[in-house]
């Protein structure tokens, strides 16, 4: 798996560096979807090249997969400038689907995972962010999901339904050390959670981090292999008897 990440990364990488030369030579370029794990990536290979006109955006400003876009100087990163396509899918609020079931449904068509964005679903409605290339062909070849009968459509209306639903945690922990944040969020003692950091089971904010000592800040969100998401809302105040009170929500 590691071996795997490696080398994907790598690609990604060389892509991200072809971007940026293409933009110095006046031509703006796309890239992704990437997941969040790529976007942080993304990001830092930003900071080490100092190319700074780049934008990502996967239609909402809370987008988990995104596109990244290298742009020349002289034209100013927009939504609007990015090749993606809004597609809502209808079919009755009696027929309940998830978003496992529009990707399988998707890849089966021979779609590939990095043309799709986000799914988000509700009842009787799904809106789906999509490359621009393919949006033709889901619209003219896809009538099923699983085997419930849609019907797509350009555009979607806002509201858009919520991307996830969240389960919270809290409680109180001796510091913000990443094993005791982990312990409280997975519901297991510090050792087995330092022994998760130590394993490399355990990012925090989509990088592996191997140190049980890291520090945890609001806002940040840990992923464990086998175990879930969770991102932290609230560190502190802190108790009487000196101990740190924490409050988060885990991914459902």
């Amino acid at each position: 798996m590691e071996k795997r990440t490696g080398t994907e990364d790598a690609v990604l990488e060389a892509k991200l560096e072809d971007a940026c030369r293409f933009a110095s030579n006046g031509r703006p370029h796309f890239i992704g979807f990437l997941d969040e794990r790529q976007a942080a990536l993304a990001e830092r290979q930003m900071r080490r090249f100092g190319f700074t006109n780049y934008m990502l955006w996967g239609g909402t400003d809370e987008a988990e997969r995104v596109l990244f876009g290298a742009f020349p100087d002289y034209m100013e990163p927009a939504a609007e400038l990015f090749p993606m396509e809004t597609l809502t899918f209808s079919y009755r609020s009696c027929d309940a689907l998830t978003h496992r079931e529009f990707l399988g449904a998707l890849l089966s068509k021979g779609i590939v995972r990095e043309t799709v964005g986000d799914i988000l679903v509700e009842p009787g409605r799904s809106v789906l962010f999509v490359r621009e290339e393919i949006a033709p062909f889901l619209t003219q070849q896809v009538d099923k999901i699983g085997r419930v009968g849609v019907r797509i459509s350009p555009g979607a209306s806002l509201p858009y339904p919520e991307p996830h639903t969240f389960s919270p945690f809290s409680g109180v922990v001796a510091s913000a050390r990443l094993d005791c944040i982990a312990a409280l969020a997975l519901g297991l003692s510090r050792e087995k959670a330092a022994d998760l950091v130590r394993a490399g089971l355990v990012m925090l904010n989509h990088e592996v981090q191997s140190s049980a000592s890291a520090q945890v800040a609001e806002g940040d969100k840990l992923s464990v292999r086998g175990k879930g998401r969770y991102v932290l809302d609230r560190l502190g105040p802190m108790t009487k008897k000196g101990r740190l009170s924490v409050a988060g929500r885990k991914y459902i």
